[in-house]
Formats: C-alpha cells, structure tokens, sequence
C-alpha cells in the first residue's frame, strides 16, 4: 500500500491523516517495525491505533498501561479457579502427581492476555500499546523481548513465538522517559495538534451535517484557546464534543451566539482552574479571532 492509499484509507475510516503520520504508517508497513507515537493528551494517538485496525479490516487488541503493570496482566495467567478443580477431580480418580500437573499447565487452562494474544492470532491484528510511559521500567524492559523478536516466554509451556507478526501501535504522553533500548526497537513520530485546516476536516468527517463554515469557526476558536495559559490544553475529543453541541444547538455562525459560545465551552475547560481563566471576556477576545 502506498503513501496516498494510506492517506485515503484512513480518511474513509474517518481519520484525517497528515503527511508526516501517513509517512510513518507506510515505514511501519515496509520495514515490518513497531511505531512509537508520543505526543501531548488528547492529539489523537490512540486513534491511530484505532484507525489502522479498521483500514486492514482486522483486531484491535489494545493493551491499556498504569503503573504496576506486570507481565500477568499484559501476556497471561492460569485459571487457577478450574485448575484447583482439575486438581481436586483427578486426586478423587488416583491420578499420579505428574499427569495431573501436565494437564492443569496446558492450553486448556491458559487465560490469554493481550500480549500473548496478539502473536497468536493467524490474521495479523493491530496490538496497541497504549500510554506505554505509566508502565514501570521493569516492564518496559520484558517488553523487549516481544517487540524484537515477536516471541514470548511462557515456563510451563516453552517459547511462543508469532503465528503471524502484528502490526503494533504504542503511545507515549512523555510523563517518563523511554529507556533508549525500547526507541531502538521502534519507528517514532511525534504527534502535534492538527493545524486550522486539518482539525476543519476532522469536525466535517466526524460531525455528520455541520456546516463547512462553522466547522472552520470551531478549529479556529480551539486552535485560540490552545495558545492560552491553560491546565488542560483541550484535545481533538473535547473539540468533536463541542462540535456536536454548537451544531445540535442550530448555531451558524460563532461571532452571532456569543452568550452560547461561552456556556458550551464546558465541553473544552475541563478544570476549575481553567474555568476561572476562560472568562466571558476572554471568550469574546477569543472570538475575534475566528472570522
């Protein structure tokens, strides 16, 4: 698939792609390598992720991070539940210690987690890796193993290695640092808000029947509140909800409903402390920027 295709594609699934991202999904393809995607909340990294299971028509298995995560979590556990049961059923019929113990540590008692799932799909899917910076550098580092060489360790059941290699998406918001051994391993792209024009074309995709001029008079008016002194600078998501409110309330024109402007801004101020910032007055200083 080419550049443009990518382009294309991503767009028919409602994800409006700039050069650079298309660029990155395309080297992601062709050299077969996972795409580190940092960027600040809310620029739309986890879409990309999103989107790209959606152009390949396969599985989005996503793997959400915090901190404490370990390898049970993210690659496997046993059912310990149904084999205490197997336990207590083949003692009752004499079976011998080391038959019960090959059968409770087979397949049929492993409880797949993401991780694991993913190379073991025969349809390569997309595995997301999302916010992968609140992890612990311990397991940063067991992911290495796995972004390398696509193969995990089970010690029951020996090395698993990848059925079909997965295409594999992970974010940072940059709340830690990398280690340079996980960069290694990755292609990166840093994520910026979309410009004007860009983040127009997102409100017209993903608000079905708003107007192109109002769309416009949106990313305008974001694109201003962005450069304020703000806590919490508003992501694409908080724009889509504003978006929608302005269009559901029939409004047309921004500089016209001043006084519904700033109500509907709850959907982009999302701190009290911002609130207190974003003042009626600055609303309307705000304003004159969007013609």
């Amino acid at each position: 698939m080419k550049r443009e295709e990518i382009s294309e594609k991503l767009a028919a699934v409602g994800y409006i792609a700039d050069r650079d991202i298309a660029t990155a999904l395309w080297l992601m393809d062709f050299l077969k390598r996972p795409l580190l995607l940092e960027g600040e909340a809310g620029v739309g990294k986890t879409e990309v992720g999103k989107a790209l299971a959606a152009v390949h028509g396969t599985e989005l298995i996503r793997l959400q991070c915090y901190e404490g995560l370990d390898q049970n979590a993210a690659l496997y556990e046993w059912n310990y539940q149904r084999q205490l049961l197997a336990i207590k059923t083949r003692e009752g019929a004499s079976a011998n210690a080391d038959a019960i113990e090959e059968h409770i540590f087979s397949e049929k008692y492993l409880l797949e987690r993401p991780l694991l799932a993913a190379i073991r799909r025969a349809t390569p899917p997309v595995l997301l890796i999302d916010e992968v910076d609140r992890a612990d550098e311990e397991f940063e580092a067991f992911l290495l193993e796995l972004l390398s060489d696509f193969q995990v360790s089970i010690p029951e059941l020996g090395t698993i290695k990848a059925i079909a290699v997965p295409r594999v998406v992970l974010t940072s918001n940059g709340t830690r640092e990398l280690s340079d051994a996980l960069r290694r391993r990755c292609l990166y792209h840093y994520v910026e808000f979309p410009d004007v024009d860009r983040e127009a074309k997102i409100i017209l995709t993903r608000t079905p029947g708003i107007d192109a001029a109002l769309a416009l008079q949106i990313a305008r008016m974001v694109g201003a509140v962005r450069k304020e002194d703000l806590r919490k600078v508003p992501g694409i998501a908080e724009t889509l909800d504003w978006a929608a409110t302005l269009a559901g309330l029939e409004v047309h024109d921004l500089r016209q409903e001043p006084e519904a402007v700033y109500e509907t801004m709850v959907c982009l101020v999302k701190t009290h402390e911002d609130r207190a910032r974003v003042t009626r007055e600055v609303s309307e200083r705000l304003l004159g920027k969007v013609a």
